[in-house]
């Protein structure tokens, strides 16, 4: 029994990374409203709004006036995960619906254009995050149980307009995490129901990045955006409870630990063409550096790990790839009024799926419009649908099957002044 809960206890560590972002590993792509109905094609390139900060602060240029946009996406996921035990002389199947909860995913993005060549910016948005709840009763419930990561990044930026075709820009990220990890008996007995903690992990962090980016407009109809968004590590400080003294000795005992978590670099490059007078065709190539995501190891002084380690409360190795998310879009413009757009993404899949993330390939179908009631102020709206690919894995001595998709909604005001 003991050795079954180090191979299910090495794997809890990795549940922090985990709010069930619908991107892959776990990315936040939902940065606006007007991105979501393009399935964020085009996005270091289009600056249609101030939400460009979040992917290239060289395209502050383009703007003329000082600029506000503030979001609001809604992600309602549907994952369904049916849990087999492998154990030859136990006939259990259990099946946790909706595993990953709605979330909201909130926005907002200022450019204040200084002179012809300089412009500032400050974004708050997020890139990465997530959460999933199984019951608490879960028969897999130490490689389950709820997982909770919300980061929110503070981005402060300059863009330069060096001559008429390029520009560049610059910034930097204050990073604040919150992480919370709850896992449970489930069908090991280790506790005197199913339903007992066994160990809980509550903490927060504050992390620094910055990013580039680079604008090259061939003429006011094409252009070409290229940006890059550093890793960032955040350093977790909090809580680490032993509810039944397997690490520190004592039940119920709660210690101080420390974990890093590994935000991967970002790169994208995207294009946009006016092609008529009311089309215009956009794309996207991001890549996501999550080889760095090689392992999470907890530590705390008062931690013996169950390999006589002294030190260590948890160490999970992970096995995540680079990965490439490839996005294509439309955009109309019916009358001075109203703009509709659509789009397709591709978002390969990066790690490993695990009960706490289950991740796999994901087509992204997306629609949206703009109104604009006036030259000031316009209103973006956005729809999505995601489709993930249905996986079927092998975690800790149980036997997963993973289910299901998601719909995501957005609104977006934006102003000038």
């Amino acid at each position: 029994m003991s050795k079954r809960f180090h191979v299910t206890a090495l794997a809890v560590a990795a549940a922090l990374t985990s709010l069930q972002a619908q991107s892959a590993g776990f990315q936040v792509a939902e940065h606006s409203a007007s991105g979501l109905g393009r399935a964020f094609a085009g996005e270091a390139a289009i600056a249609d709004n101030a939400a460009v900060l979040a992917r290239n602060p060289a395209a502050s240029t383009l703007f003329k006036q000082r600029t506000f946009s503030g979001a609001l996406s809604i992600v309602d996921p549907s994952i369904d995960i049916e849990s087999t035990d492998l154990n030859p002389n136990v006939s259990s199947t259990q099946t946790a619906k909706d595993i990953a909860p709605l979330g909201i995913v909130p926005a907002a993005y200022y450019i204040n254009p200084i002179d012809d060549k300089l412009a500032l910016g400050l974004a708050m948005f997020s890139n990465y995050g997530v959460t999933t709840e199984y019951p608490q009763a879960f028969q897999a419930g130490l490689s389950a149980g709820k997982t909770s990561l919300i980061t929110v990044n503070l981005n402060p930026s300059v863009g330069y307009r060096v001559n008429d075709n390029l520009s560049l820009g610059l910034g930097v990220s204050l990073i604040y995490g919150t992480a919370e990890l709850h896992r449970y008996s489930g069908s090991t007995n280790l506790g005197n129901s199913a339903s007992d903690q066994i160990i809980g992990l509550e903490g927060d962090s504050f992390g620094f990045g910055w990013n580039i980016g680079a604008l090259y407009e061939v003429n006011k109809d094409h252009r070409f955006g290229l940006s890059y968004r550093s890793q960032t590590d955040l350093d977790f400080e909090g809580d680490f409870t032993d509810n039944i003294g397997l690490f520190t000795g004592t039940p119920n005992n709660t210690v101080s630990g420390d974990l890093t978590v590994v935000l991967p670099a970002i790169a994208e490059f995207s294009g946009f063409h006016q092609v008529a007078d009311k089309w215009a065709v956009h794309y996207s190539v991001q890549w996501t550096q999550y080889s760095k995501f090689e392992e999470l190891r907890a530590t705390g002084s008062e931690c013996t790990y169950t390999d006589g380690t002294e030190g260590l409360c948890l160490l999970k190795e992970e096995d995540y790839d680079d990965n490439f998310r490839y996005a294509i879009g439309t955009t109309y413009s019916l009358n001075p009024h109203w703009t509709i757009r659509a789009g397709y993404a591709l978002d390969e899949q990066a790690g490993k799926p695990t009960l706490s993330i289950p991740d796999t390939d994901r087509h992204w179908y997306s629609a949206g419009f703009t109104y604009k009631h006036n030259e000031d102020l316009s209103f973006d709206f956005g729809f999505a649908y995601l489709a993930a690919k249905e996986m079927t894995f092998t975690e800790d001595g149980f036997s997963n099957k993973s289910t299901g998709g998601a719909i995501i909604s957005a609104g977006q005001v934006n102003y000038t002044f």
